[in-house]
């Protein structure tokens, strides 16, 4: 992929938090998505694992997430059509779980805890959001910790058979933190489930800096399947499942070009038509993005070795 940055940007070289190789100067991006403000974001790549990393990460990195940022549902109807959207993850969760305990970490307002409830699951959930939090006692009938801090919230869960971290990691500032205490906490013979973009996507390559799935300064990593892979071995587990051709990763490929596409007008009425040259551009490259490795995003499943 080629860099957005040049090598003499200003962005200082540092050690990698994932393996502690050298960082080197990879792309600056504005805040695309939503235009919180016009800051530029730097991120730097990994030169041995290929980890991105935002560099100057906001000490008030909250206020890049506005309240609109979870869309609570107004009516049953809407709660349904919300679990419908989420029901390939229950699929590939029940895939590899029967029943037991589940824990998971920022749900928004629930519709995936909605779904593992239904399949037999004891749900449970760590979220930073107060109103998310609420709905999901009210609404959802799942038990929730609202917590900024989710390793520490971690210590106030119950020991689950299944951690769910659908597109959650990309979020933390240190998601190694996580997922050792997730590692941790995990019964023996349990599974995490992590779902997050793809640093090596056909997309990335074309869009860079302007790739909607950046979402600066909101994404603080990206994080290679291989590092992945490697880091949960590390931590007694196994990979079981790694693929960018589940449902919703696929569904992250037509997202992204038609997101992407709108990010570059501001008008409404430009926005809509580029959204839509997005998504028909997102047809014609479906045999490519189709491809496994290729797509935006990839979800992973990875089982708690038993002693």
């Amino acid at each position: 992929m080629n860099s957005d940055m040049n090598a003499d940007s200003g962005l200082d070289h540092s050690a990698c938090s994932a393996c502690g190789a050298l960082q080197a100067p990879f792309l600056e991006a504005r805040d695309y998505n939503r235009r919180i403000s016009d800051e530029i974001f730097r991120y730097a790549r990994c030169e041995r694992c290929g980890l991105v990393s935002l560099v100057n990460v906001p000490n008030d990195l909250g206020r890049y997430y506005a309240s609109e940022y979870y869309t609570l549902p107004e009516s049953i109807a809407d709660i349904e059509r919300g679990a419908e959207h989420d029901r390939y993850k229950i699929e590939i969760v029940s895939r590899y779980a029967s029943g037991g305990r589940l824990l998971e970490i920022g749900p928004s307002w629930g519709a995936f805890c909605l779904l593992a409830r239904r399949a037999g699951f004891e749900v449970e959930a760590i979220e930073r959001d107060p109103r998310c939090c609420e709905f999901l006692a009210t609404k959802i009938n799942v038990h929730a910790i609202n917590c900024a801090d989710e390793v520490a919230a971690l210590a106030q869960a119950s020991a689950p058979d299944v951690i769910a971290l659908w597109h959650v990691i990309e979020h933390l500032r240190d998601p190694w933190a996580l997922l050792a205490r997730s590692a941790e906490k995990l019964a023996s013979g349990g599974i995490i489930v992590v779902a997050t973009p793809n640093p090596l996507a056909f997309q990335f390559r074309l869009l860079g800096r302007f790739w909607t799935h950046v979402d600066a300064p909101r994404h603080v990593h990206l994080l290679p399947s291989a590092l992945l892979r490697g880091k949960m071995r590390t931590l007694g587990l196994e990979e079981v499942l790694c693929t960018t051709t589940d449902v919703g990763s696929l569904g992250w490929n037509s997202f992204g070009w038609s997101w992407s596409f709108a990010n570059f007008a501001t008008p409404k009425t430009m926005k809509r038509g580029l959204r839509l040259t997005g998504r028909l551009l997102a047809g014609l490259l479906a045999p490519i993005e189709g491809r496994e490795g290729f797509g935006s995003a990839y979800t992973a499943v990875y089982r708690k070795v038993m002693p």
